[in-house]
């Protein structure tokens, strides 16, 4: 199993009804804010350490858990709303970083959320970094009725157990499912992550089952349609300098097949008065666990 350089801490702090679970490294370093890095959908924090053990010094690393995911707590809800990683990433930087502006990553869907909020808050960034976090195809309005009802069907069927995570009979298990999904992943890296993402829970009528640590409300689509015209508008008012991380392997070819394309992405970042776009070869979606010597590379010449 991976041995990790440089082993996090856990702590637990308060935002807003929920304790989210931040994993530390490093020190806090007087007058100076940590780097943020918050990860995507159906991760956890802890699948940064790849990128922290190959980070050059002893930086000072805060990664939180998302809301639903991970060993973050709090209130049993049936959706999730995209607005709410934004509130509580601000209040997540009230916490750790007080007025200081921060360096702050964000992996998929936390690239997406990292630039919105970065178009709300620009003078709490001092440097962006977004790993790709597409955003999704520009929405219609007579969208709307379908996806509303969508969301209402997709509801019940939450209520009725269909939407349910798979679990898993041992480690093992888990750790095959990661490597399936990237068959880059070394069977280490799958062994270590796996026990962070998932957990052992007892059963009624058998052994203890491996089960994912993500709530299966986070499938639930969301009510409202995705408004590019909206993304683009707080795009514009980022002020902080953007790196745009993109692996060789396009993943929005293989999910979208053409009604999204890089190039059109591309468009969208034009938008960004500063920003400049990275490509990482040999490595797919989670580019951070394929290259993770590469991006940490990428990581301190930026933020330097």
């Amino acid at each position: 199993m991976y041995v990790p350089r440089r082993p996090s801490r856990s702590e637990f702090i308060p935002i807003r009804g929920h304790q989210y679970h931040v994993r530390v490294w490093g020190q806090p370093q007087p007058g100076r804010a940590p780097l943020v890095l918050v990860h995507g959908w159906m991760d956890v924090a802890a699948s940064y350490q790849f990128v922290v053990d190959a980070l050059a010094g002893d930086p000072y690393i805060i990664a939180p858990d998302w809301r639903g995911f991970g060993l973050t707590t709090g209130p049993a809800c049936d959706h999730y709303h995209f607005a709410d990683y934004l509130g509580d990433l601000d209040f997540l930087l009230d916490h750790c970083a007080g007025d200081l502006p921060v360096d702050l990553v964000g992996h998929s869907m936390g690239g997406n959320v990292v630039m919105m909020y970065a178009g709300a808050r620009p003078q709490r960034i001092r440097r962006l970094v977004n790993l790709e976090g597409f955003g999704l195809p520009a929405s219609r309005p007579s969208q709307a009725p379908g996806r509303y009802a969508k969301w209402m069907d997709e509801l019940k069927a939450l209520q009725r157990g269909e939407m349910a995570l798979k679990s898993y009979d041992s480690l093992e298990g888990v750790a095959q499912r990661l490597m399936k999904t990237n068959p880059r992943l070394g069977a280490d890296k799958a062994q270590w992550l796996a026990q962070h993402w998932a957990q052992a829970l007892p059963q009624a009528d058998g052994p203890a089952r491996w089960q994912i640590l993500g709530e299966a409300a986070h499938k639930v689509t969301s009510a409202q349609i995705y408004r590019a015209d909206e993304a683009l508008e707080l795009y514009q008012r980022i002020s902080a300098p953007v790196l745009a991380v993109e692996a060789a392997d396009d993943s929005l070819s293989q999910w979208w097949k053409g009604q999204y394309t890089l190039a059109e992405y591309h468009q969208r970042l034009s938008r960004v008065p500063q920003h400049r776009i990275a490509r990482v070869e040999n490595a797919g979606h989670m580019l951070h666990h394929d290259q993770p010597e590469v991006l940490a590379g990428l990581l301190t010449e930026f933020l330097a």
